[in-house]
């Protein structure tokens, strides 16, 4: 039988996750028992909370290491995504380095009125032969964030407030979006399914 490990881990939202595969009838284990997500079949790493708090905690626990040496399929969502970059400029953090990107805060100085953070629905343009599926592409997800990762080689999708940014990367069996699937209704649930059919 297939299992599903939801890191539990110093970041909010957690359950909001396991409830929203509930809904596309799938199960899932919150932890942050190494020996359970080490076996997983796959793990979702959510969260939204600090960079450099998060990290601690990974740390202290030795999850930092054991997330990069993971095999299955991983997807990191809102702060997990962050976190699978190189550094973050919030607290100036350094992360796991699954993608070898940084983590910018954005800058509304030319444009007052794009308030930060970036809170609700936006469009989001999917890449082709991205894990987010094609129908997908131009649909609205919903999105938390003060901090952006920019467009680079792992983009899968792309947003843009203030400017074009990653909406979702990609890299071997490292997966993660920006927005939130678990608040993102139809739009979200379908790439859910997609990530646990992985």
């Amino acid at each position: 039988m297939c299992s599903t490990v939801i890191i539990k881990y110093n970041a909010g939202n957690v359950f909001s996750v396991k409830c929203a595969l509930k809904r596309i009838g799938a199960e899932a284990v919150v932890t942050d028992d190494a020996e359970a997500i080490r076996n997983a079949d796959r793990v979702i790493f959510p969260g939204v909370g600090e960079a450099s708090t998060a990290m601690a905690y990974l740390r202290t626990r030795g999850l930092d290491e054991l997330i990069k040496s993971l095999s299955c399929p991983i997807l990191g969502i809102c702060i997990g995504m962050q976190l699978l970059c190189s550094h973050s400029q919030e607290g100036d953090t350094d992360c796991l380095g699954i993608f070898d990107v940084p983590v910018l805060r954005f800058d509304n100085s030319p444009n007052r009125e794009m308030k930060i953070p970036q809170m609700g629905w936006n469009t989001i343009s999917v890449r082709k032969g991205s894990f987010i599926p094609d129908e997908c592409d131009q649909r609205y997800a919903y999105f938390v964030h003060s901090y952006y990762v920019p467009l680079c080689g792992y983009t899968a999708a792309t947003a843009d407030y203030i400017q074009p940014y990653s909406a979702a990367l990609q890299r071997d069996n490292f997966y993660a979006t920006q927005f939130h699937p678990e608040k993102s209704g139809r739009v979200g649930e379908t790439i859910l399914k997609k990530f646990m059919e992985l």
